[in-house]
């Protein structure tokens, strides 16, 4: 989800003297003004942005001229890079990555006291449980948060970075593929408040069991300031490894939960779908007889848990909870994470009508896979009148690939009227497991079966499109907006 508008922050982001101390380097030259962004992309370079030249998949000091050209003010490189013909004010230093970090440790240290500092992780909704914090802790003061899923150990760093001095909440997402990446971007991040929405069948190439992803996701907690709070969902299957985990950080220990009976609070007490577009109303306790009503674009259960653990992570920011949760009617659902569309049909397919594409197409995993199977079966009824998925593999599951992809079938099975296309050599398993009229097609890569699918699409239909990013379903995604562009 992302948040409508933005906090223009009046204070210059970096003074150039003070960003040479934080990075610990030696300025060569000196721009024409502050920084006020930073960069590590030389094509979304803005005018006097600090570009900082990585040496990742490629070698960012190719593209410090470029940076320049584009109108960056200044540029973080490597104490040996031979300046070249156009290049303004250099930061040298001996790693570009490590000052990176050092200036994001800086921005961190300059918050005002009162200031608050959010950290989510989770094997699902991180990207949208941090974007339901921006919009709900924007009513309540400037917020500073990750842009897109900026949480790894590139895009927590350039947060960090680029987060203002002014700011009174901070709002990071912290990711993971491998053991050992959560607690030095927690430590890093040095939250008020750490939150693990859930813990799911998700990178399990590289982990033996969701018992040791647990394990790592409760290395978030080791970020903690002193006296800091740690959130988990009570829901989890493994509630009790993140319990342990929160309460070995010394803090305070908080959770979330579902149901009348959940003695996890707050607690989701209901929630209630409102149109095909998906907006719904969460209704979330906070015990003693407290309510706070949520308005969300976005339906489905698991959404509603986002809500639930984000209003806990503002409660414990010592935010106004119920003004907070009114900042959530801002969010509209991006491409791939649950935006809806009505497309019209006229002229392809039949003589006219409409049909619903739910698009989930950024990245899956079992978990996030059976949840958006559930919230598409939701949506059909009335005049839609059938399910169409389209299912990419879901990748990094390792040994245990063949096995949750099967497990789809049930998910599948509890479809009335559906058909279902399939994208990779792991999904043809489950189709080939499907019966013969849920079979929609079956490909290697999204173009085999981009045509079928364009000629299945009737009106009344909702066709749901997710897969792992690797599996590129949502290149299926986009063909279908295309092709049925009013």
């Amino acid at each position: 989800m992302q948040l409508l508008g933005r906090i223009t922050m009046a204070e210059a982001l970096w003074q150039w003297d003070e960003l040479v101390a934080a990075a610990g380097g030696e300025a060569d030259g000196r721009p024409e003004s502050a920084v006020d962004g930073v960069s590590i992309d030389s094509r979304s370079v803005a005018p006097g942005d600090l570009f900082v030249a990585l040496k990742d998949k490629r070698d960012g000091h190719e593209f410090v001229s470029g940076a320049f050209k584009a109108g960056a003010g200044a540029a973080l490189v490597c104490r040996d890079y031979e300046r070249q013909f156009g290049d303004g004010a250099l930061l040298r230093v001996e790693d570009t990555l490590r000052a990176l970090e050092r200036i994001g440790g800086a921005a961190r240290q300059r918050l005002p006291k009162e200031a608050r500092v959010i950290a989510v992780t989770g094997s699902a909704g991180k990207t949208t449980t941090k974007e339901m914090l921006k919009a709900g802790l924007s009513r309540l003061g400037a917020t500073h948060a990750a842009d897109k899923s900026f949480n790894n150990h590139l895009g927590v760093p350039l947060t960090l970075s680029r987060m203002p001095r002014e700011t009174m909440f901070g709002v990071f997402e912290i990711g993971m593929n491998h053991a050992g990446e959560i607690a030095p971007l927690a430590k890093m991040v040095r939250p008020h408040v750490a939150l693990v929405m859930n813990v799911l069948a998700a990178h399990l190439g590289h982990f033996a069991s969701t018992k040791e992803i647990a394990e790592e996701k409760a290395e978030i907690f080791k970020g903690l300031v002193a006296g800091g709070v740690a959130i988990y969902n009570a829901d989890s299957a493994h509630a009790d490894i993140l319990r342990r985990g929160a309460e070995a950080a010394g803090g305070s220990v908080a959770a979330f939960g579902c149901g009348e009976d959940c003695d996890a609070r707050p607690s989701i007490k209901g929630f209630t779908a409102g149109d095909q577009l998906g907006r719904q109303q969460v209704s979330v306790g906070f015990g003693g007889g407290e309510m706070v009503d949520c308005p969300l674009p976005v339906p489905g259960h698991h959404i509603a848990m986002n809500a639930a653990g984000a209003l806990l992570a503002v409660r414990e920011a010592r935010g106004n909870v119920a003004k907070a949760a009114e900042g959530f009617s801002d969010l509209i659902a991006p491409e791939g994470r649950g935006a809806r569309h009505l497309l019209n049909v006229s002229g392809l397919n039949a003589s006219g009508g409409q049909f619903l594409l739910i698009d989930e197409s950024y990245n899956a995993n079992p978990g996030s896979m059976a949840a958006a199977i559930e919230t598409a079966r939701e949506a059909v009824g009335g005049d839609f009148k059938r399910l169409v998925l389209v299912l990419g593999d879901m990748l990094e599951l390792g040994e245990h690939s063949a096995r949750l992809h099967l497990g789809l079938k049930s998910e599948i099975e509890a479809c009335r009227n559906v058909r279902v296309f399939t994208v990779g050599e792991h999904m043809a398993q489950l189709f080939d497991a499907l019966e013969p009229g849920q079979q929609g097609a079956k490909g290697t890569i999204p173009a085999d079966i981009e045509g079928d699918l364009i000629a299945a699409i009737q009106p009344g239909d909702v066709v749901m499109v997710k897969g792992s990013n690797g599996a590129k379903a949502w290149q299926l995604a986009e063909v279908v907006r295309r092709q049925f562009a009013c």
